[in-house]
C-alpha cells in the first residue's frame, strides 16, 4: 500500500498511517484503510488492531489540498459518504480496534480516531475538531460522535471554540480511555491488544456487537439480541472451554469457536 503500513505479530495487527508530513486523510488512505479491514476481517491469526500515525502525528486532519479539486457540493457529500462508511465500518468492526495517539489527531484524524472502540493518547497529545477556523464544518461525523463521547455542552464549546484540548484532558471528559507519557504509550497499547487477544474470538464479536446497538440508544433491541447471543456463547465450544476451566481452575484454551 502507498499510505499505510501493515504488520502482523502475536495476534495483533498494526494499521500504521504513513502518510508524510502530518498523515492527513485523502481519499486514497481512507480506501486504503478500508482495504486493510478487509485483509484483517478474515485473517483468523489477527484478534486485535492497534491504528496508530508514523512520524509526529497520529493524523492532523483531512487533506485540506484535496478539497479543492472537489468541483461541487455533491462531490463533498460524495466525499463525506466515503469518510463516513469506512469510519462506521470500524466503529462496527468485529475485532477490536484500539487507537494510539501522539502529537495530534485533529479534524479527520479524530474523527478517525472516535471510529475506533479504544482510544489511548499520549499525555501531551492534542485532540480537536477545528473546522470551524476556516468556516467549515466537519465531514465524517464528527459532529455526531464527539457527543457521544463527551456530552453535548462539551461538544458545543469544543466544536464553535475549534480549541483542542490534551490528553489528559481528553481522558477526563470521556473523549479517550487512558494517557500516558508519549514513550509508554505504544507498549500500553499493544500490551492491551495482546490482552484482547487472549479472549475467545467469539465472545469477543458478540461484545462489539452488543455494544453497537447501546452506542445508538437501542436498549431494548440491544437487549433483546444480548439473550440470544448470551445463549449462543454459552453453547459455544469456547463458552463451555471457559467454564470448564473455572470449574477446574485452569487457564482456559479457547479455539475461537
Amino acid at each position: 500500500m502507498e499510505f499505510l503500513q501493515i504488520e502482523k505479530q502475536n495476534k495483533v495487527a498494526t494499521i500504521k498511517l504513513n502518510r508524510a508530513p502530518a498523515n492527513a486523510l485523502s481519499t486514497g488512505v481512507i480506501e486504503e484503510i478500508d482495504k486493510a479491514l478487509d485483509q484483517i476481517e478474515n485473517d483468523n491469526s489477527v484478534k486485535a488492531i492497534v491504528m496508530l500515525g508514523e512520524g509526529r502525528f497520529f493524523s492532523a486532519g483531512a487533506d485540506i489540498k484535496e478539497f479543492t479539486e472537489v468541483p461541487d457540493e455533491k462531490g463533498f457529500a460524495e466525499l463525506g459518504k466515503k469518510g463516513q462508511d469506512v469510519f462506521n465500518r470500524i466503529e462496527q468492526f468485529s475485532k477490536p480496534v484500539i487507537a494510539a495517539i501522539h502529537g495530534a489527531a485533529l479534524g479527520g484524524g479524530l474523527e478517525l480516531a472516535m471510529s475506533c472502540h479504544i482510544r489511548l493518547v499520549a499525555d501531551d497529545a492534542k485532540l480537536g475538531l477545528p473546522e470551524l477556523t476556516l468556516g467549515l464544518v466537519p465531514g465524517f461525523a464528527g459532529t455526531q460522535r464527539l457527543p457521544q463521547l463527551v456530552g453535548v455542552p462539551k461538544a458545543c464549546e469544543m466544536l464553535l471554540s475549534s480549541k483542542p484540548i490534551s490528553g489528559k484532558d481528553a481522558v477526563t471528559f470521556g473523549l479517550a480511555n487512558n494517557s500516558y507519557p508519549v514513550e509508554e504509550l505504544f507498549e500500553k497499547a499493544y500490551k492491551m491488544a495482546g490482552e484482547f487477544a487472549m479472549k475467545s474470538a467469539v465472545s469477543v464479536k458478540y461484545t462489539l456487537e452488543l455494544l453497537h446497538y447501546a452506542r445508538n440508544g437501542l436498549y431494548e433491541k440491544g437487549a433483546e439480541k444480548e439473550q440470544e447471543l448470551f445463549g449462543k456463547a454459552f453453547k459455544s465450544f469456547d463458552g463451555q472451554e471457559g467454564i470448564s476451566a473455572f470449574i477446574e481452575k485452569r487457564k482456559p484454551e479457547f479455539q475461537d469457536r
